[in-house]
């Protein structure tokens, strides 16, 4: 990359994720010049994605405010406040958040997964369909497209 890049808050794109949380794309791969993606989600007790892996990326979660459980494989520890984890790609994880709300700030190398997000998740600044849902053969399809593998339920 040749040029720095800002993003401002209002620059920054928030998508509506699963189970009524939001993502937020802080930095993608074009402001990146394809380097990394750095998110943000904003979720609620038990939020917690299937059990997967990425293939294509490397990624850091670090759990701004509130407690997590979290699995790399077989294993499970907690993650509390201020913690954070690097995950190489494909290595199998997963978590589901045991407080009451929780600030997780992800960074991935390369960039692409934000794809996954914007497939699957919708731009809350446009108008929601009364229908609108992620569900899982959605998360599946945007999961095949962005080099993520779904290996299970939530944990």
């Amino acid at each position: 990359m040749t040029m720095a890049y800002l993003a401002q808050p209002d620059q920054q794109q928030t998508l509506e994720w699963l189970d009524g949380s939001t993502f937020s794309v802080l930095l993608d791969g074009q402001a990146t010049n394809g380097q990394l993606t750095v998110g943000r989600f904003a979720v609620g007790k038990d939020e917690a994605p299937p059990f997967h892996m990425h293939t294509l990326e490397d990624e850091i979660f670090m759990l701004i405010k509130g407690t997590a459980l979290l699995w790399l494989g077989e294993e499970q520890m907690e993650l509390s406040e201020g913690g954070i984890v690097y995950l190489p790609k494909n290595i199998p994880h997963g978590y589901r958040i045991t407080s009451d709300t929780a600030d997780l700030l992800m960074i991935a190398t390369p960039s692409g997964i934000e794809g996954l997000f914007r497939h699957a998740g919708r731009d809350i600044t446009t108008p929601r369909p009364e229908d609108f849902a992620i569900t899982p053969e959605k998360l599946a399809e945007a999961s095949e497209l962005y080099g993520q593998v779904v290996l299970g339920p939530p944990r």
